[in-house]
């Protein structure tokens, strides 16, 4: 044979026999002799034959393939969620296909109309960092695809989605620092379209005032989430008269590469700088000093994503939109422990 997929046809044609008695044979149908059933397994064995999912599933209005797009399929944070849709997708007989956007909307769009041609049964979806025009998920809507948010969400009145309570970490995260003794508390945020942006400055703001302390807009400065600009705001905020005494940044990227312009600056961490990220990325432990965080409970993210998703593909009646917000947990190490020095 040659290498292209084998085919229900090509085992037929070569066993002289229609494609039904072949599908029927390697389903084990009572009326099928055990000597044919034996020929078409062999064969099927031999020619390395396997079902076609996606032909399979259209027969029966199911392909049995679940899609997600994630922003960038190399960070520990997004391969940890991923992680846990495919765990609950595969006992559950799903086949996972994931797509990444590269932080651009328009490549989000691509892979909805990619997934949507490829007949998903439904999609598990985290925004691009630019995504501000939400119209593309009317095509998702409006093809009764059930569609699941996770992490940044948009339109949570229409589809459901996963998210932390980011506003309880922010507080928490900017409350730890003022009890390690840093009082002028600065915060590295991301895209103002972002819900998680958003999230966290809101919880920032909130321990600010629980903790007695006021809110100085100076020291909120935003990025695009990249390294790059990461370093340019850190520079900006301690250029400042009011040069803060500790950062929180959105994610720990951002954090990574404040870290590494505080050092090159001559600066000591946590002693003159105090530091906290977000996400709890595998290199948090690594960089020297550990970086305090906010771990998410990524696999549990996942799992409760494809839970939802599920629970709307099998439903037989629409359902409401749900929203699930999981606690995260502040993961305390040395980048933040400058009073215990």
């Amino acid at each position: 044979m040659s290498r292209k997929r084998v085919s229900l046809k090509d085992l037929a044609n070569e066993l002289g026999v229609s494609i039904s008695t072949v599908s029927r044979a390697l389903k084990d149908h009572y009326d099928i002799s055990p000597e044919l059933t034996k020929k078409v397994k062999d064969l099927a064995h031999a020619w390395n034959y396997r079902p076609n999912p996606i032909a399979l599933g259209l027969l029966k209005q199911r392909t049995k393939i679940i899609g997600v797009i994630v922003p960038d399929i190399v960070t520990h944070f997004f391969s940890s969620i991923f992680s846990g849709i495919e765990s609950g997708a595969k006992e559950q007989g799903y086949h996972v296909i994931i797509s990444s956007s590269q932080e651009s909307h328009a490549k989000t769009r691509e892979s909805l109309q990619n997934l949507l041609d490829l007949r998903a049964d439904g999609l598990i979806v985290c925004l691009a960092q630019d995504a501000e025009d939400y119209s593309d998920f009317d095509l998702i809507q409006n093809s009764e695809v059930p569609l699941v948010f996770f992490d940044r969400v948009c339109r949570t009145e229409e589809f459901s989605s996963v998210v932390i309570d980011n506003i309880e970490a922010a507080r928490e995260l900017t409350v730890h620092l003022f009890q390690n003794g840093y009082r002028s508390i600065a915060h590295i945020a991301g895209p103002e379209n972002l819900n998680i942006s958003r999230e966290r400055i809101a919880g920032y703001q909130k321990g600010l005032s629980e903790c007695g302390l006021s809110f100085k807009p100076e020291h909120l400065v935003r990025c695009d989430l990249s390294i790059e600009q990461s370093a340019i705001v850190t520079e900006k905020l301690m250029s400042q008269k009011d040069v803060p005494d500790a950062i929180f940044g959105i994610n720990d990227t951002v954090i990574f590469s404040a870290m590494k312009v505080l050092r090159r600056m001559g600066l000591k961490v946590p002693q003159d700088v105090g530091l906290v990220g977000f996400s709890d990325e595998f290199h948090a432990t690594v960089v020297e000093p550990n970086l305090t965080a906010i771990a998410h409970p990524t696999f549990e993210i996942g799992r409760e994503a494809i839970g939802l998703l599920l629970d709307e593909i099998n439903s037989r009646t629409p359902k409401p939109a749900k929203q699930v917000i999981l606690k995260a947990k502040l993961m305390v190490r040395e980048s933040s422990s400058r009073i215990n020095l």
